[in-house]
């Protein structure tokens, strides 16, 4: 599991990927494929999941419906046309982050 300072500006990037490829998902459920696509080595707290979920809600990125489920309010997030447009920013600059690092920290290799 990677501490929660490499993840803390990862997040978003994350999140709009996921919601890009998916309709709609639920915070349970975007924290536990998250945990599946990177066999475990990446878990998405509540407590930095949903205050990330706010925030790109309240910045007009995501938007969400809620439904009952089972007797229960279920919020469903989807990615607004602004959180698409942001997405490809965010993935962007998330992979120039990480080629830049490589450069730093395994400087003999050189991406193709």
């Amino acid at each position: 599991m990677y501490s929660k300072e490499l993840l803390k500006g990862t997040i978003s990037a994350i999140i709009l990927k996921l919601l890009s490829e998916h309709e709609r998902m639920y915070g349970y459920e975007i924290s536990m494929r998250v945990k599946d696509l990177t066999d475990g080595k990446i878990l998405l707290k509540d407590g930095s999941l949903y205050p990330a979920l706010q925030k790109m809600t309240a910045d007009g990125l995501l938007s969400f419906k809620e439904e009952e489920v089972g007797g229960r309010t279920r919020k469903y997030y989807y990615i607004t046309k602004l959180g698409q447009k942001e997405k490809t920013v965010f993935v962007e600059e998330l992979k120039d982050f990480i080629e830049t690092m490589n450069k730093i920290i395994s400087p003999e290799f050189k991406p193709v």
